[in-house]
């Protein structure tokens, strides 16, 4: 059965989707965009302050799920600037510990909000 998983402390969905959707075993986020929850407003500082905020979207919806970053079996990692990469990864390495998640990073055209970078999540509960 399909649970729909909310919490204020991610960005609320701005169109019909949903911050996350349980099946079975499975929590599959939407993309999140670093969008600070608090005040709506896009993370100021380039793409290292832009993907800490999305990786703590991701970390808040899992924890309103009842997990947490280490049951992440995928990610996906949207990245407006490959030359952004290795900053992104900087950051990315700060919030998973071995065994790493499997990760697909691309290059994207643009990301809502004219953002540098949108990441969303696989885990397993």
């Amino acid at each position: 059965m399909k649970q729909i998983v909310q919490t204020d402390k991610a960005p609320a969905a701005i169109g019909p989707y949903s911050q996350a959707v349980q099946i079975g075993q499975l929590l599959f986020t939407s993309g999140q965009v670093p969008i600070d929850p608090a005040t709506g407003e896009v993370a100021e500082g380039g793409i290292q302050a832009q993907a800490a905020q999305s990786l703590s979207n991701i970390k808040a919806i899992l924890n309103a799920a009842g997990t947490n970053m280490g049951a992440v079996v995928k990610t996906t990692v949207f990245l407006k600037d490959m030359d952004d990469f290795a900053a992104m990864n900087e950051v990315y390495a700060q919030f998973f510990q071995e065994p790493y998640p499997a990760r697909s990073a691309v290059q994207v055209a643009r990301l809502p909000k004219d953002v540098l970078v949108e990441i969303e999540a696989i885990a397993q509960l």
